[in-house]
């Protein structure tokens, strides 16, 4: 049996999210702990496919914890979509006795880890749900996501004055390309009075007709909250002010919901998971992804993350509704 140390990478693929870096830092220190070698890979799988990899130490990873984005920045790689791509990725890590990956990231990056354990059984890979839009079947929760609900609570908080000032509706456009997770949090905490989402049908006249009533009622402003996915901020817009005849205004967060230093809770979830990934490495599995479901870190089949994907809690749903009357 060899007495090598084990050595392990980690990286973070496709967009970026608040947390990564707690994950980051967790990885290389939990190796640390346990006498392996950390790397890190720069720029995602296209980075590792050029072979931009280098040795971490407990100082590389100080003071990171707090901040938004990725020291090891991110990428998104058609080349690692190929076998060939692949086989050069794998032959990278070799070439640095590298056995063991930890990948933060989302669906597509998890797809990845799928084919490359399937052609390289020799290299472990170990996924670490890294998405603000909280999409990742086998997790309750996915890092970033917390973060981007509080920017946007924060952002709608702040629109909702200019919004009672000029009796105006205001339709604030959230990410969130196939779920509502965000839309659905924020919207709910912000006091929303209606949310498009899309898993549920977009109605315009139904929306108007709530509207009028609130106003009716003597509301004096309104705030629509839309997922990117469901609907476009501004054509919403343009429906409601044709339908209502009241002044309507957009805001599209954007990428602004990326960015940020991570909440407490973000924190503590990359914190949580990068040392589970780092103990997924050390007993041998690959092709794993890490999860967390009732506040205790799970270990399931990497294939979990789109085969049993999350659906919007209907229950949620329907409070946002009764409460925004």
């Amino acid at each position: 049996m060899s007495t090598e140390p084990k050595r392990i990478a980690v990286l973070c693929s496709g967009g970026d999210a608040p947390g990564m870096n707690a994950g980051i830092r967790a990885v290389v220190r939990t190796a640390l702990y346990h006498g392996a070698i950390p790397y890190g890979v720069m720029r995602g799988y296209a980075g590792l496919i050029e072979g931009e990899i280098k040795e971490m130490n407990a100082s590389s990873v100080g003071g990171i914890i707090n901040r938004g984005g990725t020291i090891l920045r991110t990428a998104r790689s058609e080349e690692f979509r190929t076998a060939e791509g692949r086989a050069q990725a794998a032959d990278a890590l070799r070439g640095h006795g590298i056995t063991a990956l930890v990948v933060i990231g989302g669906d597509g990056s998890y797809h990845g880890i799928r084919d490359l354990c399937a052609e390289h059984p020799d290299i472990q890979a170990i996924g670490i749900p890294g998405t603000i839009d909280n999409d990742i079947g086998g997790t309750d929760y996915t890092i970033g996501y917390d973060t981007s609900v509080n920017t946007a609570v924060e952002a709608i908080d702040k629109i909702r004055d200019t919004a009672d000032s000029h009796d105006r509706v205001f339709v604030v456009e959230v990410m969130g390309r196939r779920a509502g997770f965000i839309a659905l949090a924020t919207g709910l905490s912000g006091g929303a009075e209606y949310i498009v989402i899309p898993t549920v049908a977009y109605e315009p006249n139904k929306i108007a007709k709530r509207i009028k009533e609130g106003y009716a009622r003597g509301k004096k402003s309104c705030i629509l909250v839309v997922a990117e996915g469901a609907a476009r901020g501004v054509a919403v817009a343009a429906d409601i002010q044709d339908i209502t005849g009241f002044e309507t205004r957009t805001v599209v967060l954007g990428h602004v919901q990326r960015g940020g230093s991570p909440t407490a809770f973000d924190r503590i979830l990359a914190s949580r998971m990068g040392a589970k990934a780092v103990d997924a490495a050390l007993e041998g599995k690959s092709a794993v992804q890490i999860g967390v479901q009732a506040d205790k870190m799970v270990m399931l089949p990497v294939e979990t993350a789109w085969e049993s994907r999350r659906a919007v809690d209907q229950e949620m749903l329907d409070l946002a509704v009764i409460l925004s009357i």
